[in-house]
């Protein structure tokens, strides 16, 4: 049995915690939110996140991030991707920086244009070798249903995979090694864009041809990007490229499909916005992503349609209109 802190008392968070807790370990989340804690600790409910799901009796909450420090043998990082530095930088001061640090976040940092695993060593000091990434398919409405489901343990450092699977698999969720830890970072941000890319198809009553073509040339240019950074191409074949792409644009659970819809109804960013108020990474991380690949000289055109429309420059229909010019000097 491990001591685990998830910081992070969202859907995502709670969900990990769940899982945690079921693999045998004891868990206490953090979260800024004192109903949200409160309703953890009380009812081992967390309603605002996760609406009808019962959570373990065993699994604690906090509002404290030095009790949270304190308790864990490892850290699990469950906040959204864009407040990653603001927030490591309020606690680096007391960071226990001696601990495996586990992201569980993907995107890539708009301004930066930095991974997640980069934004910690960055601020915190620590070495690669410290740090693991959880990613997959992993839609937490349905995780926490303990529907089964399969993820990937990324890390430089066997020891920090081989601790990530102890410590997350249950009956209902199967953890996969993997030492590539820059091409699961960067499939995971990436296939949130081409997410909203086949939202717009959804929300402009675009049918399974267009979804599967999108999706199907999304995986390329993730895998280009990839390999652009010397990730490995099988990656992009696994959970953590192929099997994350198809749920987050299969799923009508998934943040950026949704508001890919709502994108491709309205018009808009402004509605969209309106209409879809949770945090939806693929909008934030869409110009850092191009950005990327354009530095390695890689093209990625779904990509780049859905940053400008994300920054207002087109319509969702201009950016299929443009997605249907790109070159077809070869299908790969």
């Amino acid at each position: 049995m491990a001591k685990i802190a998830v910081l992070g008392a969202g859907a995502w968070g709670s969900t990990l915690g769940q899982v945690l807790c079921d693999a045998g370990q004891e868990v206490l989340i953090w979260g800024r939110n004192s109903d949200v804690v409160s309703e953890i600790n009380s009812t081992h409910t967390n309603n605002k996140f996760l609406p009808g799901v019962k959570l373990p009796d065993n699994l604690l909450a906090t509002t404290n991030i030095q009790e949270a420090f304190d308790f864990g043998s490892a850290i699990v990082l469950a906040i959204p991707a864009q407040s990653l530095r603001e927030n490591l930088e309020l606690w680096k001061d007391n960071f226990p920086k001696h601990l495996p640090i586990i992201s569980t976040l993907k995107g890539i940092e708009a301004h930066s244009q930095m991974r997640m695993t980069e934004v910690v060593t960055e601020i915190l000091g620590t070495s690669p070798e410290q740090l693991g990434l959880i990613t997959g398919p992993n839609l937490a409405g349905e995780m926490s249903l303990r529907q089964p489901s399969g993820a990937v343990a990324a890390s430089s450092n066997a020891l920090v995979s081989k601790l990530m699977i102890d410590i997350f698999t249950t009956p209902y969720f199967r953890v996969y090694p993997s030492q590539d830890l820059v091409g699961c970072e960067l499939a995971g941000a990436a296939k949130s864009v081409i997410a909203l890319a086949v939202g717009m198809a959804i929300g402009l009553d675009l049918g399974e041809n267009t979804q599967a073509m999108i999706i199907t040339r999304g995986l390329s240019e993730v895998a280009r990007f990839g390999n652009g950074y010397g990730a490995d191409p099988l990656t992009f074949l696994g959970l953590a490229g192929m099997g994350d792409l198809v749920a987050s644009c299969g799923s009508g659970l998934s943040r950026n499909r949704t508001f890919g819809e709502a994108l491709g109804r309205s018009g808009n960013m402004a509605t969209a916005r309106a209409q879809v108020s949770k945090t939806v990474e693929g909008v934030a991380s869409a110009a850092a992503i191009q950005e990327l690949a354009h530095r390695v000289g890689v093209e990625v055109p779904i990509i780049e349609v859905v940053a400008d429309v994300v920054q207002d420059r087109i319509t969702p229909v201009d950016a299929m209109t443009r997605i249907m010019t790109v070159s077809m000097r070869a299908e790969i």
